[in-house]
C-alpha cells in the first residue's frame, strides 16, 4: 500500500491526536521514547525502530542505552523508574504469551514508580505504538521512510 495515511486520512488525525496527548509532558519524552523503540523491536517494525532511535537519540539519549534497550534486563543503564516502564511494555505487547495479560508483579512495580496519571499515560503510550506498528509493519512500511 503506497501511502495509508493519505488514504484514511480521519484515522491518521487520530492518531496523531494521540501523539499530541502523549507529548503533554506528564512522562519524560524521552522515555516515551524508548518504550516506543521496545515496543517496536519486540513487533519487528522497522519503521518505528528506526524513527524512535533518531527520535530517543535527539532527545538526549545516548548510543549505549539505545543499543542496549533490547536487552535491558541485563544491561546497567536503566533505572528502576525505566526498567518498570520497559516492563509493562514488554507484558503489554505480548498479551498473547501471558494468559492473564499483564502480570500483577509488572503492573504492581509499573504503580511503584509512577503516579496514576503517568501510569495511565504509559498504558495509552503503549496502546499507541502498538497501533502504529501494526499499521506499518500491515502495509509494509519501510525503514527509513519517515524522513
Amino acid at each position: 500500500m503506497s501511502n495509508i495515511y493519505k488514504l484514511a486520512p480521519g484515522g491518521a488525525q487520530a492518531m496523531l491526536a494521540m501523539e499530541k496527548f502523549l507529548g503533554n509532558g506528564v512522562v519524560p519524552h524521552a522515555l516515551l521514547e524508548l518504550i516506543k523503540l521496545r515496543a517496536s523491536q519486540i513487533n519487528g517494525c522497522g519503521l518505528c525502530v528506526d524513527m524512535h532511535s533518531h527520535q530517543a537519540h535527539e532527545a538526549g539519549e545516548s548510543n549505549e542505552r539505545l543499543w542496549a534497550v533490547a536487552a535491558w534486563r541485563e544491561a546497567p543503564y536503566f533505572s528502576d523508574r525505566e526498567r518498570a516502564a520497559l516492563a509493562l511494555t514488554e507484558a503489554a505487547t505480548r498479551l498473547a504469551d501471558n494468559p492473564e495479560g499483564v502480570p500483577d508483579g509488572v503492573w504492581d512495580e509499573a504503580a511503584r514508580q509512577f503516579s496514576e496519571e503517568e501510569l495511565a499515560v504509559l498504558v495509552m503510550a503503549i496502546a499507541a505504538i502498538n497501533a502504529w506498528n501494526r499499521i506499518s509493519v500491515t502495509t509494509r512500511q519501510i525503514a527509513g521512510s519517515h524522513h
